[in-house]
């Protein structure tokens, strides 16, 4: 076993005896002091902001965005960070909040989590909040893998959305797909019964990847023979014209949580 699965299973015996979360992805130390190499499905970029950004950062962050340190409290709750109950609807790379904001809008009796790492997107859509005038989206920048595990409880999520996850393409990155067997089943624990996950892609090989993998896990049922129609209200997000531009087909898919969890 490496060094950084070692440090994982120890953290999770330590979250289960004292319920301290264990440490967030590249914030671990291994037992000789060595900083945790993990293997993460995105890359960060950049961080620096316009001007129009940085003035919605400056008047919304504290509103609608979590601090990736606030997770690091034992009393951390989701519900809290919206300040009231609610159906939990989350979105795992938001970008520029296109389809965040569009979907949260119709949705206000519903609590939006939207993970998103790069600082400019989350401007972004702190900007498109703030002019649509939509109050239920919490914006959270930490690894989305890790939260799945230790921030969201069992069939506490009533939809997940993944549109246009990085591909990664090349054989050697294939490891980095967020689509992946065990990412898969935790979803499935944290899906509500009859939650639902809806995804799509531009890159028909990674479209083929997901169906084998959602098809596999025994808590996810597909809602359809084959890939799902497109979702009518998905917006058409800037990835979306981007591989049309380019001639590739959209894949959505849609799978449903179905019997009881076999463990969290």
């Amino acid at each position: 076993m490496d060094n950084g699965r070692s440090s994982r299973a120890k953290g999770a015996q330590v979250h289960e005896q004292t319920r301290v979360r264990p440490a967030r992805p590249h914030t671990g130390f291994t037992e000789d002091g060595r900083r945790l190499a993990e293997v993460l499905s995105y890359t960060r970029r950049g961080s620096r902001l316009t001007d129009k950004q940085a003035g919605a950062w400056a008047r919304r962050a504290e509103q609608w965005w979590i601090p990736d340190e606030h997770v690091d409290q034992p009393g951390f709750d989701v519900a809290a960070a919206f300040g009231r109950e609610a159906p939990l609807l989350v979105e795992i790379g938001s970008g520029v909040g296109e389809a965040t904001v569009a979907l949260a809008a119709r949705r206000p009796d519903c609590n939006v989590l939207a993970f998103e790492v790069w600082h400019p997107g989350v401007a972004d859509t702190l900007l498109r909040l703030e002019e649509r005038e939509v109050g239920n989206v919490r914006l959270l920048s930490v690894d989305a893998v890790w939260s799945m595990e230790h921030l969201l409880g069992p069939e506490q999520v009533t939809e997940l959305w993944t549109f246009f996850p990085d591909p990664w393409p090349k054989k050697r990155h294939h490891r980095r797909r967020l689509v992946n067997p065990d990412f898969t089943h935790r979803v499935g624990t944290r899906l509500a019964p009859g939650g639902l996950w809806r995804l799509a892609t531009d890159w028909p090989e990674y479209a083929e990847w997901m169906t084998e993998v959602l098809d596999a896990e025994p808590l996810l049922v597909s809602d359809h023979d084959g890939p799902a129609p497109r979702w009518e209200e998905r917006p058409l997000t800037r990835f979306e014209r981007r591989g049309l531009s380019a001639g590739r087909p959209i894949t959505d898919l849609t799978y449903r949580r179905g019997r009881a969890t076999r463990g969290a």
